[in-house]
Order: structure tokens, then sequence, then C-alpha cells
């Protein structure tokens, strides 16, 4: 017996040692087969896989989880804010958290895209209400603009809209043509309306007095925040003319107050049958166009990039959305992805060049 207990003390130590050598091999097996089963079986229990910018896409499986800021750079009332506030409606619904509306006006656009871009932080809860004027625009007006393409992560497009050159209603032109023959001869009479000198307006105003070869330089540009102030200036007088689009015009318009001369368009809108577009009226070749969408500051993670832009296209199939769009005379016409910011590099190569050859660019 004594024999027994000395034998079964000596192999104690070892028994025990073997014994957490298996359970730890065990353990080791257990974790790695886990691993590759998971792989192997669909990724049913497979780690978060990870975004573009290196971390995992499970951090903002939430988003948005508080409310979110929609900047727009121009006044309240312009077709940038009825349009955002239209997004953010539809958007704010299908996400269950509020998307709040904050005009920040100021340069062209300038003010509050730079607070958007560059100010705010890149989480996605800051979105910039973009448009032509602020980004395209803006980059080609200036060899020192304060926000470049590069500054943002293209989401959508949301609608697209055309150019109307309108004057005051007791205006002595009877039409575009007429209007033309004037300018080419007194540009120093013509004053203009614009956010700023390289704003959507100056663009337009520059391209057709370059297609019917007036002097741009001896014009004047009359400086405003948006539409809401400009119109009304053209109205009572205090400029000849404004260019903007169907959307912001189609009010004063109706009251009586402003005279459509052209629409810059292919074709004649449906919303403006009766007035002929700057072509038919002899002025070919004119491009410039009004857009709007939405982008993020650089290193915005792409999953919420994309689910903006998921939602627009979705917002773009519900006819409430469409009918919405309409009460204020624009149609959806959505681009998201590559698509869009290649649409985006194209046009501003276009308006680089068009504001070096008429010295908008500085």
């Amino acid at each position: 017996m004594k024999t027994l207990n000395k034998k079964a003390s000596r192999l104690l130590p070892l028994t025990l040692a073997l014994l957490f050598l298996v359970s730890g091999c065990g353990a080791n097996s257990t974790a790695e087969s886990g691993a590759g089963g998971a792989a192997q079986s669909g990724g049913e229990t497979a780690a978060p896989s990870a975004s573009a910018d290196g971390s995992a896409s499970s951090a903002n499986a939430d988003y948005p989880n508080r409310p979110i800021e929609y900047v727009v750079p121009f006044s309240a009332g312009g077709g940038v804010d009825l349009v955002a506030r239209t997004v953010a409606e539809g958007l704010s619904k299908e996400w269950g958290q509020p998307i709040e509306i904050v005009n920040k006006p100021g340069a062209g656009g300038a003010t509050g895209a730079q607070y958007a871009l560059k100010q705010a932080a890149n989480d996605g809860y800051t979105v910039l209400a973009d448009n032509v004027a602020s980004t395209t625009m803006l980059q080609a007006g200036s060899a020192s603009a304060p926000v470049l393409l590069s500054d943002h992560e293209f989401a959508a497009r949301v609608v697209t809209d055309a150019p109307v050159f309108v004057v005051a209603a007791d205006a002595p032109w009877k039409d575009f043509r007429e209007f033309s023959e004037w300018a080419k001869a007194n540009p120093e009479k013509l004053t203009w309306t614009s956010v700023g000198p390289a704003g959507f307006s100056t663009f337009a105003v520059a391209e057709w007095l370059k297609a019917i070869g007036a002097d741009f330089s001896k014009t004047r540009m009359v400086a405003t925040k948006g539409a809401s102030e400009s119109l009304p200036l053209v109205a009572g007088g205090n400029a000849v003319l404004a260019v903007h689009t169907v959307n912001e015009t189609s009010t004063l318009v109706k009251a009586g107050k402003l005279k459509v001369l052209a629409i810059l368009s292919p074709e004649r809108s449906p919303y403006y049958p009766d007035v002929p577009t700057t072509a038919e009226q002899g002025v070919k070749d004119l491009s410039v166009s009004w857009w709007t969408g939405m982008s993020f500051p650089k290193g915005t993670p792409q999953e919420i990039v994309k689910k903006w832009a998921d939602g627009v296209a979705k917002l773009a199939q519900d006819p409430d959305f469409v009918a919405k769009l309409k009460k204020l005379q624009v149609d959806p016409n959505v681009l998201t992805g590559q698509e869009f910011t290649d649409f985006v590099n194209k046009e501003a190569e276009y308006y680089t060049g068009l504001a070096t050859e008429t010295g908008i660019r500085k």
C-alpha cells in the first residue's frame, strides 16, 4: 500500500502537466477551426468586414443614431434650399432621425462649403447640399479656390434644372434675340445679379456674351446672396438681368413681376412651354446648367456616403417624393457613385476653360 502511494505521488505532477497540455491544445484547435469554419461556411460568424478607409463596417451599422446637420451654402428659399428640404424630409422619415437644414450663405457658396467640408468632422453627421456653384464653378473661377473638388466625397446628384434669362416685366425687349442685340451694343449698361464672381449666373452670362460677341468685362455684376434676393432686385429695376432656374423664377413670373426671355435648354421646359430656347432665338451652343446634390468631407466612411446615395436613388422612385419635386417645378435626375464624380470632373474642365477665356478666373 505504501509502495502504491509513493508511485501515485510521483506520477501526480506528470499527470497534471499532461492534462494542462492537452486542454491548451484543445482550446487552440477550437479557435483555429472556428475561424476557418466561419470562412468556409459563408461567413456566418466571420469578423466584421473592413470599409474602404480600414475601419470596421459594424462601427457605422447604426448610422444615423443622432441628428444630422444638412448645410445649404445659399439663402433660404432658393432652389438648393428647397430641394435639400425635400430630401431631408424624405430621408429623415426613412431613417428615423432628424435632418436639420442650416443655411450658411456667402462668397458664392464657399462659406457654407468650407464649413461643411473643412471645419466639420468627417463622421457623416454634417452634409453639404452641393450645387454647381459651390463645386465646379467655385474651383474653375479661382486659381486659389478655398474649396476644391478633392475636398469632397461626392454622394449623389438629385436634380438638374435649366437656367432662364429674366428681366423686369415692363422691360422694353420683346424677346431674347432683341435683348442680345442690345447687350452687344451696350455692354456697359448691362447689370446682372449673381452670388459672386464665380457664381452660377456669372458663368451663364459669360457664356452667353461670348456666344454673341459682347464684351463681358464691360458689364457689371450686382452681388446677392441668392435668387430670393436677386430676383426682386431685377423686378424692381435695380438690375437689368437675372439668370436663375425655372424653379427659382416661377413665383415672380406668375405674379407678373418678371418676364422670361429664354430658357437655356436643348428643348422647351414643360413649366414654361411658351418660352423659346436660347438656340431657337439664334444663340446656339450654350451649355451651362444647374444641379444640386450632396457631398461629405474627405475621409467620411464610404458606407455612409453610399447610404446617402442609395437613399436618394430610392427616394427618386417614390411617387410622393417626385410629386413634391414637381411642385418645385424640378424633376429627379439622379447620379451616384463614380458616375457622379466623373460628371463633376468633366464639368469642371469645361468651366475652367470658359473662366480662363472670359476673365472670370483670377
